[in-house]
C-alpha cells in the first residue's frame, strides 16, 4: 500500500478551513472526495497544519495510504480534473510508510499579505488586508526583531489554543514592501500557535500606524498577556507558503517534537 505525499496549493476563501467540519466545506473533506473519485475507494488524509477559515496555501503538505499503485500524475494532472479550480495538487511523491506530515515537519513559512493603498481594492480583498491608514514599514521592521529567538508566545496565541505549552522558535521575520503599496510579513519558525502568525501582525500593525511604540512588540513579548498585544489580523491575508521537512523525522528529544503536533492558522 503505497503511501503518498501531495503539495496542494489553495484559495481558503470558501472553506472553513483545512479540517472536515460539519458546518461548510473544507479542504480536507473535498480532497478525500475527489481521491475518492479517482482511487474508488475512502482514505483519509493528514496534513501538515490545519489552516484557518479563509486562509491559503501555496505548500501545504498532505498524506494518505493509497490501496492501489497508480502513476504520479494520476495525483497530479488525474486529481486537478477532480478538484474545484480553487484546489491544486502541485506535486506528489511517494514517501516511507511511516512519513507524517505533522510530526516531521523542521518549520513552516508564513506569508501574510497586506494592501496598504488609499482606495480599496476588489481584487486584492480577498487575499490581502486591507489597511488604509499609512503604515510605517520601517519602524515594523525594527520592531520585529524583537520575536526572534525561542522564546514564551502566550502573549500571541489564542484564547482556546490547545497546545501544552506556548514556547516556539522564530527563525526570520521579514517585513517587506512599501508603505502605501502591497506589504508582506514573512514567517518562519519551528512550529506555531493557534492564530500566532495572525496576532504578530496585528500588533506590528499598531506600531506601523504610529499607535505603539517599537520596543512595545518586546514589552508585549514579555508579559505573555495575550491582552496587551494588538488585535488578530484577519484569515484572509495569511498564506500557509511551506513547510520544511530534512531526511527523516525530527530527534525524539527535540523540544519542538512536542509542539509540531499543535496546529497554527
Amino acid at each position: 500500500m503505497p503511501r503518498l505525499k501531495l503539495t496542494l496549493e489553495y484559495e481558503g476563501t470558501r472553506y472553513v478551513g483545512w479540517q472536515t467540519q460539519p458546518n461548510g466545506p473544507s479542504i480536507q473533506s473535498t480532497l478525500q472526495d475527489a481521491l475518492l473519485k479517482l482511487l474508488g475507494e475512502s482514505v483519509f488524509v493528514a496534513s501538515a497544519g490545519r489552516t484557518d477559515s479563509g486562509v491559503h496555501a501555496t505548500g501545504q503538505v498532505a498524506c494518505f495510504d493509497a490501496g492501489r499503485v497508480l502513476p504520479l500524475k494520476a495525483y497530479t494532472m488525474g486529481l486537478n480534473g477532480i478538484l474545484p479550480p480553487d484546489i491544486s495538487v502541485v506535486h506528489a511523491e511517494e514517501v516511507s510508510q511511516d512519513f507524517d506530515p505533522r510530526r516531521w515537519s523542521r518549520g513552516k513559512r508564513y506569508r501574510y499579505r497586506l494592501s496598504n493603498r488609499r482606495m480599496r481594492s476588489p481584487l486584492l480583498r480577498a487575499t490581502h488586508w486591507e489597511v488604509f491608514a499609512p503604515l510605517d514599514v520601517e519602524a515594523m521592521r525594527r520592531a520585529s526583531q524583537a520575536l526572534l529567538g525561542r522564546h514564551d508566545f502566550s502573549a500571541f496565541r489564542a484564547a482556546d489554543c490547545q497546545a501544552k505549552h506556548a514556547v516556539r522558535e522564530v527563525r526570520q521575520v521579514r517585513v517587506e514592501g512599501v508603505s502605501g503599496e502591497s506589504l508582506a510579513v514573512v514567517v518562519e519558525g519551528t512550529a506555531f500557535l493557534k492564530h500566532m502568525v495572525r496576532n504578530l501582525v496585528g500588533t506590528l500593525v499598531e506600531v506601523g500606524k504610529g499607535r505603539r511604540p517599537e520596543a512595545w512588540v518586546a514589552e508585549v513579548l514579555a508579559s505573555r498577556n495575550r491582552k496587551l498585544a494588538g488585535a488578530t489580523a484577519p484569515p484572509q491575508g495569511l498564506v500557509l507558503e511551506e513547510v520544511f521537512y530534512g531526511d527523516g523525522p525530527p530527534p525524539r528529544s527535540s523540544g519542538d517534537v512536542a509542539a509540531v503536533e499543535e496546529d497554527e492558522g
